[in-house]
């Protein structure tokens, strides 16, 4: 016969479980009082747990407090006043609760508040299967852990512990302020939204939403993410103004085929042109990975015709299975377009295919266990977008290149050397071309003998490079191969002393690296050979202790030139760091150099220019980095470029840049992104975006491209931000030069509703496109996610 309990039990807990088990812990704990302690296992762990295994779930007991506690063992259990009811991550609190145990069936009145793993739910009612997590809850306030959003609701229905059906609710993210008539910034109103936290997604039905009580966007049917994970379905449209497409509406439908897999289809309407139909699709496996992406305009207005455009990239490691073991890579990126004026109508399309040369490239290589061998085959392929105002002469495509190196660096007497050959097809088909297609092939090898030890080096070198030409027509002198053949000498060697040294109160370890490279090369004459792939190397410290002063393998210069400079540093003794760097270097030339590019003329200058270099990282908010290439005959700079950069703080950054190259271009290009509350006293550095005085921040961004050569703008990116917590707006107005008389111009609007979605212009897309070191002002990256134990009760 059940046995009825009627007593008061102020606040202590009470655990409901079988009487057995209940007398076992009594005789366990009377055992335990008897003997030594023995010392209890205790495991490491990062983190408390956040969910719940269901084998465990199952397993955990029942307690229940309250003023008032009557009930029957195993059956049922009343508790009146401050009842509380707990079971693993879920806690019930009302004024009276009833609770059948066979059923595992709560029933709660009289301000009832219910936890589930941090999502908090609070009405006049509740019914629910503790366990499974099913049931409905009265007249309801809620709050999710995810995203922070809240609401109310006529009912909500838990379907289960991860899917419950919110019906005529509400929905925010704007946390209550405490003021007369306070009211959301926006609101979601729905006539059911369905919240899935499994898949960490809300689905709304008949929803509309309003922005400051004004109705903007009547929905049918949506769906909105939780979290930053990744789902199907429509995502927010994009529409924006531009003065050569007009007005564009996009509607992009993200589909997440797999987690390894995914696409968007991102069809546009624009109002002078007609549609175009874009789509883009990932993919990452363990052994390859790459992007396609796809655009096609049936019939594009502005220039009558259709219009096309796609983009490959495919990265992936191949097994060969021959049993020779090593690994193998292929490599492919594919850029084709439909017409020669793509890049000027589309000037905004993602990667190379704004550019005027398009490369097809493949590449598949072979490395062998060791490293020593290696071996690729490749084609390369080129589109060519012409202007008739400023015509290009494009590439010889390379079809096919056939290049095999062999490495040893553990050669007798401490030598270290590479042989290396390839041979390439060149062949064009562009009247621009004025050499014939050709085969060459090339036999490169070298050898050094390395000398080193923390304080100096020297390393003698020694190349020999023989190259062979095949052509397909006869050249001026009526010949159909040539060839050369030309050994390197060179010497490279250094110094590096170290001393303690203090400037401006601070302790540094200062090195000074004098260095000195000398190189020799005969003269061979080179002047009927074609050049296929040959070109000037930039004259910079990457490129000043080299042998050659060209790139390619068509042209190897004459040299009997000395290049001597120097380096100091500033370390950081306790960190390593390095804060500051400068470099100067000159090139002493012992004869002429003869060997130039088709239409060069001979170097004849004994002194080349002088390269000076500065970096400077003198503490974290400041950056300057500087290379100046100065003519001493002429006393004046031929090159220069120079870049800053402060950065104060978080959203706070100021980049600036100078470059000049005499006689061709002359640009300044200004960044910045700013909170314009600095302006007026309002720095909030402690309290984050959005969160200043006033409630909202106001933040410039922007970028300057400046010709001071052509007294003009070049491209122009201006915008204004404000960040309002739960809510932010954008507005950027964007200009960006296409051709030397023409511009393409647009003006950006976007509204984001935190934890919700975005609305307007992709106006943040062009932001962390063109502004330097941009900061996200809602960067969910950085934001860690929220745990059930920081709502624990």
């Amino acid at each position: 016969m059940a046995h009825a309990l009627n007593h008061r039990i102020p606040r202590t807990p009470f655990r409901l479980a079988p009487l057995a088990l209940a007398a076992a812990g009594l005789l366990q704990g009377a055992a335990a009082w008897a003997q030594p302690a023995a010392p209890l296992p205790l495991e490491p762990s990062p983190m408390l747990r956040e969910d719940i295994p269901e084998q465990v779930r199952r397993q955990l007991p029942t307690f229940v407090f309250g003023d008032r506690v009557q009930g029957r063992p195993d059956l049922d259990t009343t508790v009146e006043g401050h009842a509380e009811l707990r079971r693993g991550d879920t806690v019930i609190k009302a004024d009276r609760l009833e609770y059948w145990q066979p059923d595992d069936l709560a029933k709660a009145r009289g301000n009832v508040r219910i936890n589930r793993a941090g999502n908090v739910f609070e009405g006049p009612y509740l019914e629910l299967k503790v366990d499974a997590f099913e049931g409905f809850f009265s007249r309801p306030e809620y709050r999710l852990l995810r995203n922070d959003a809240y609401g109310q609701a006529a009912r909500v229905d838990f379907l289960d512990d991860q899917r419950s059906v919110i019906r005529d609710a509400t929905y925010t993210t704007c946390q209550r302020e405490d003021y007369p008539g306070w009211m959301p910034a926006w609101l979601l109103r729905a006539g059911n939204i369905r919240i899935d936290q499994e898949e960490e997604v809300g689905y709304a039905t008949d929803a509309l939403l309003t922005f400051h009580q004004v109705p903007i966007l009547p929905i049918p049917q949506l769906s909105f993410p939780l979290s930053d994970k990744r789902k199907s379905g429509f995502l927010p449209p994009l529409v924006g103004v531009d003065n050569i497409n007009g007005i564009e509406y996009r509607q992009p439908y993200y589909w997440n085929i797999a987690p390894n897999r995914d696409a968007t289809f991102q069809p546009t309407l624009m109002s002078k042109r007609g549609i175009d139909l874009g789509a883009e699709f990932r993919y990452l496996e363990a052994r390859y990975s790459g992007e396609v992406q796809a655009n096609l305009m049936p019939s594009d207005q502005l220039r009558d015709r259709a219009r096309w455009g796609y983009k490959l990239r495919h990265d992936s490691t191949v097994p060969i299975g021959l049993g020779l073991g090593g690994s193998t890579a292929l490599y492919l990126s594919l850029n084709r377009v439909s017409d020669d004026d793509y890049w000027r109508d589309f000037s905004r399309a993602t990667g190379s295919l704004t550019q005027r040369l398009l490369a097809n490239d493949a590449l598949l290589q072979w490395t062998n266990d060791d490293g020593r061998l290696y071996l690729s085959a490749r084609a390369l392929k080129w589109q060519t977008l012409q202007d008739v105002t400023a015509p290009i002469t494009p590439p010889y495509d390379q079809v096919p290149q056939l290049l095999a190196r062999y490495t040893r660096q553990d050669l007798p007497l401490g030598l270290e050397g590479w042989v290396e050959t390839n041979t390439t097809r060149f062949q064009s088909v562009s009247r621009l071309t004025r050499q014939p297609n050709a085969q060459r092939s090339y036999l490169l090898g070298l050898l050094e003998r390395p000398w080193q030890a923390p304080g100096w080096f020297v390393i003698p070198r020694v190349q020999l490079h023989s190259t062979q030409y095949s052509f397909d027509a006869p050249l001026v002198d009526g010949s159909r191969s040539a060839d050369r053949t030309l050994p390197i000498f060179s010497l490279d060697s250094g110094l590096v002393f170290e001393r303690p040294a203090r400037y401006f109160g601070r302790r540094f370890l200062q090195t000074l690296e004098p260095r000195a490279f000398y190189v020799y090369t005969p003269f061979r004459d080179q002047s009927r050979l074609p050049n296929y792939d040959s070109g000037f190397n930039d004259f910079n410290f990457a490129t000043v202790y080299t042998e050659n002063s060209f790139g390619g393998h068509d042209r190897i210069a004459d040299n009997n030139l000395l290049t001597v400079g120097a380096t100091t540093r500033l370390i950081d003794p306790d960190t390593g760091a390095e804060n500051a760097k400068f470099s100067v270097a000159q090139r002493l030339r012992f004869k002429d150099q003869r060997v130039t590019l088709p239409g060069g003329t001979a170097i004849s200058e004994r002194l080349s220019d002088i390269l000076f270099g500065a970096t400077l990282n003198w503490n974290p908010r400041w950056m300057l980095d500087t290379t100046v290439q100065y003519n001493p005959k002429t006393r004046r700079s031929e090159r220069v470029t120079l870049g800053g950069r402060y950065n104060p703080g978080n959203y706070r950054i100021v980049s600036a840049a100078y470059r000049l190259q005499r006689g061709q271009s002359e640009q300044i290009d200004v960044g910045w992104q700013w909170p314009l509350n600095d302006l007026w006293g309002d720095r909030g550095l402690d309290l984050g975006p959005g969160r200043g005085q006033g409630g909202g921040r106001w933040y410039s961004v922007g970028r300057l491209n400046f010709s001071l050569k052509d007294r003009r703008v070049v491209d122009t990116v201006i915008g204004l931000e404000y960040d309002a917590c739960c809510w932010l707006g954008r507005v950027v107005l964007e200009r960006l030069q296409s051709s030397t008389n023409s511009s393409s111009k647009r003006i950006m609007f976007q509204l984001e509703f935190v934890g919700f979605s975005r609305l307007g212009s992709n106006a943040l897309g062009t932001l962390r496109q063109n502004i330097p070191r941009y900061q996200l002002l809602r960067d969910r990256d950085a934001v860690v996610p929220p745990s059930r134990f920081t709502r624990y009760e």
